[in-house]
């Protein structure tokens, strides 16, 4: 098969002269050559991860496709694709773009069509991609600083495909070459679907560069151009973001470049993050020491979310839905996600490690962020044999509605981790970590996930009988979103959770097949609501912890007086669950004063008065101390704490 590549530039068009038309190859693309030249890439004042802006060059001609590939085009190459046209309603003509392909189906692409062509066909690098979208502007698109209305389609943020948030116009159709092209003539670049490009993402670097490739390695596959169901902010010409190169959804396509690859050499990986830094391996000489178990113990509010007050991405000042762990070296590192809001693409995880010995936190920094996708609701989990586990959704776009589920693990208290693995794939409901990873007592690891996007409806619970490698959803679902779950002695699992109030109190939900089926009741508790989340824990000592939150609640102090408490408490269970003796306010019980809450946002402290509200996550080191956090705050204190009544009125 043989055609001509036109010899008039992309670039010589700019200066009045007429655009080379297309060119086609034998299934049906089209393409257009584009000249090579040098460009400001990046955009000031645009996202965080867009400066410094830079000069590249690029070198050699390309040429790209016009569109998007499309539905028949790419089922030359995988007609068992076809069976996907129409999922969720998306992409189901022949004309229309490509969806549910992940990265690594494009590049097959790619490697079939340059077999098929004989000449060398890839994903554009991210530089190419931005030089071509740019077709000489400057601007924050192609069009202008502003997008004609006819680009956006279904434009905002969308909760697809949950069904409690559906709307009209939440499917819209993906046919190419519809909107205006560029002045080299492509079209599509802003919107329609996301395109793969062949790097792996990474910061910019200062300073000229030419013909560059991105990074040597990452977790996550550059994408560009923005799609339908996006903020219009998501589609200008500089804007970044991917995804694992496993991900495929109703919002990613790609189109393809004809050129050899680049020599460059990429860029080496970026430096480890501060949590990663001078991480102490092994295991202290002391690590089951502490203070003295037989006396109350008692340390705290000691906040551990340390974030600039300039900050603008990826850390922001809304930080919430901790979750804590306790490394085999003998340190605490704790997560978080960050963003403006909740919903957003921008949301991020960030870390903070206490050192073993050390008395105050790190600042914070970033520990795992795929660009412009919401990643949403991180927890953690150890198998006590030196293996931290890391989970969290990743979101199709934003907001927590459409979350695929990830696992990452570490061998080294947190100092490297292994590249992210997709263990559901599908967008959609019960892929939301609620923080309440356990391991039975035959191995099995649980992690609970919020079935629901709402305040209520239930969790559900994802199971691994094999370390880790595969996961299956159990299929039922507790009483409660954010569930706590512990396992119970004769194996059975109790659950307390946030909504679903059985005559008038929390939820407690029991299950004896792993949460197949789960049996509903009424806790001795008070409900929980918006921006509270428990914690549940079986202590090394025997007895099952809770943590929660109490507008008003009456708890007897050691004069024997019932005394009227607000706020944090804690309870212990020494009977499986069924009664909850030991109740007590987790607080220093000085003098009334004001402590940060969540964002900031100061609550009093004092002896009859705790934090309102946050979200909890709670872990217990090898010497006994329970370490518990909230979404600003970090408490530690013992077993002999717990049980010691609160001192009476005058402290007695």
């Amino acid at each position: 098969m043989a055609f001509a590549l036109l010899v008039s530039s992309a670039a010589g068009a700019l200066g009045g002269e007429k655009m080379p038309e297309p060119f086609s190859h034998s299934i049906g693309m089209k393409l257009v050559q584009i000249a090579p030249g040098s460009f400001m890439m990046g955009q000031a004042g645009g996202d965080w991860d867009e400066r410094p802006v830079h000069k590249v060059t690029i070198t050699r001609p390309f040429a790209m496709s016009v569109t998007e590939v499309t539905n028949a085009q790419y089922e030359q190459f995988d007609p068992e694709h076809r069976r996907l046209r129409g999922k969720l309603g998306f992409s189901t003509t022949d004309d229309e773009a490509v969806v549910f392909v992940s990265g690594h189906d494009a590049v097959r692409f790619c490697e079939w069509l340059s077999k098929k062509e004989g000449r060398p066909f890839r994903l554009p690098t991210e530089a190419e991609w931005e030089y071509a979208c740019r077709a000489g502007t400057t601007t924050a698109y192609h069009t202008g600083d502003t997008l004609p209305e006819e680009f956006a389609k279904n434009a905002g943020t969308t909760w697809f495909p949950d069904p409690a948030h559906k709307r009209d116009g939440d499917v819209v159709p993906l046919v190419v070459g519809q909107t205006p092209p560029n002045a080299w003539g492509l079209y599509d670049m802003h919107g329609n679907v996301e395109e793969w490009c062949q790097d792996w993402y990474g910061p910019y670097e200062a300073g000229d560069q030419t013909d560059p490739v991105g990074r040597e390695d990452g977790d996550f596959r550059v994408t560009r151009g923005g799609s339908h169901s996006t903020e219009l902010f998501y589609l200008r010409s500089a804007n970044r973001s991917g995804t694992l190169p496993g991900d495929a959804s109703w919002l990613i396509g790609f189109r393809v470049v004809l050129g050899e690859r680049p020599k460059t050499r990429p860029l080496p990986a970026p430096p480890p993050p501060l949590s990663r830094r001078h991480v102490t391996q092994g295991v202290p000489a002391d690590l089951t020491t502490g203070p003295d178990s037989s006396k109350p113990y008692f340390k705290g509010p000691r906040k551990y979310v340390n974030i600039p007050q300039s900050a603008e991405g990826p850390m922001f000042l809304h930080n919430h839905d901790p979750a804590i762990v306790d490394c085999p070296n003998g340190d605490l590192l704790a997560i978080w996600y960050s963003g403006k809001g909740e919903a957003g693409r921008e949301l991020a995880i960030l870390a903070s490690r206490l050192r073993w010995g050390a008395e105050e936190w790190e600042p914070a920094s970033v520990f795992w962020d795929a660009p412009d996708r919401n990643d949403h609701a991180p927890a953690l989990g150890s198998d006590g044999k030196g293996t931290i586990y890391h989970f969290n959704g990743l979101s199709a776009a934003a907001t927590w509605g459409n979350l695929a589920l990830i696992l990452r693990v570490s061998a080294d208290s947190g100092a490297t981790w292994s590249k992210a693995r997709i263990i559901n794939p599908e967008h959609g409901l019960r892929h939301q970590p609620a923080e309440s990873v356990i391991q039975t007592r035959e191995g099995v690891i649980l992690l609970p996930c919020d079935a629901v996007t709402g305040g209520q409806g239930g969790t559900a619970l994802h199971l691994s009988r094999d370390g880790g490698k595969t996961w299956t959803d159990a299929g039922g679902k507790t009483a409660g979103i954010h569930a706590g779950i512990v396992e119970l002695k004769d194996g059975r699992l109790m659950a307390l959770g946030r909504g679903d109030t059985v005559d008038g109190k929390m939820p407690r939900s029991i299950s004896n097949d792993l949460g197949k089926t789960w049996t509903y009741g009424a806790s001795p508790f008070p409900p929980i609501g918006g921006g509270q989340r428990l914690a549940l824990l079986r202590l090394k000592e025997g007895p099952i912890f809770l943590a929660s939150f109490a507008g008003s609640m009456m708890i007897k102090d050691a004069a024997g007086e019932d005394r009227e408490v607000s706020g944090l408490y804690a309870a212990l269970s020494f009977d499986e669950g069924e009664t909850w003796p030991v109740r007590r306010l987790i607080t220093d019980g000085g003098p009334g004063r004001e402590v940060e809450g969540t964002d900031g946002k100061p609550f009093t402290m004092s002896a009859t008065s705790a934090e309102p509200r946050g979200y909890l996550s709670v872990c217990q080191a090898p010497s006994g101390l329970i370490h518990l956090i909230s979404s600003r705050q970090h408490y530690a204190f013992n077993l002999a704490w717990l049980r010691e009544p609160m001192p009476g009125a005058g402290g007695k």
